[in-house]
């Protein structure tokens, strides 16, 4: 198993008991509300923290196919789990601060500039990660 490996299972599982933790604190904001809801952004932290932990599965057994030499893997695997990371990290702020209902609403540097460099880490992480397994599997 390789380091890039090893370190997008244990973001898999990081994320997937932060996911947990969410949860209880959604459970939390529900039962003191008094309308039964948890802060929005504490709901958005707890699924994107459990779909985060099922994707970094995905990427650690894609990975497990790869061509690409460790160093290449561990920054095609590291960017998407660090902007999954930073992306969980703002949900919960939001949540527990419970001002902003959408964070695009009064856009700023991170919520104009920061999605550009999210997008493309993302998407070309993970591409990345893909276009591995198929060169692999089905290319050779």
């Amino acid at each position: 198993m390789t380091l890039a490996v090893k370190i997008t299972l244990l973001a898999s599982g990081i994320f997937l008991l932060t996911g947990m933790i969410a949860g209880v604190l959604k459970f939390r904001g529900i039962m003191t509300s008094p309308t039964q809801r948890a802060p929005l952004y504490i709901d958005v932290a707890h699924r994107a923290a459990l779909l985060y932990s099922f994707a970094a599965l995905v990427m650690a057994e894609l990975l497990t196919y790869s061509p690409y030499s460790i160093d290449v893997q561990l920054v095609i695997t590291g960017v998407p789990l660090v902007f999954f990371a930073a992306s969980i990290a703002q949900y919960f702020k939001l949540g527990i601060q419970n001002k902003v209902k959408n964070q695009f609403k009064n856009p700023g540097l991170l919520t104009t500039w920061g999605m550009l460099p999210l997008i493309v880490g993302e998407i070309g992480g993970v591409g990345a990660i893909v276009w591995g397994f198929v060169s692999t599997q089905f290319l050779t």
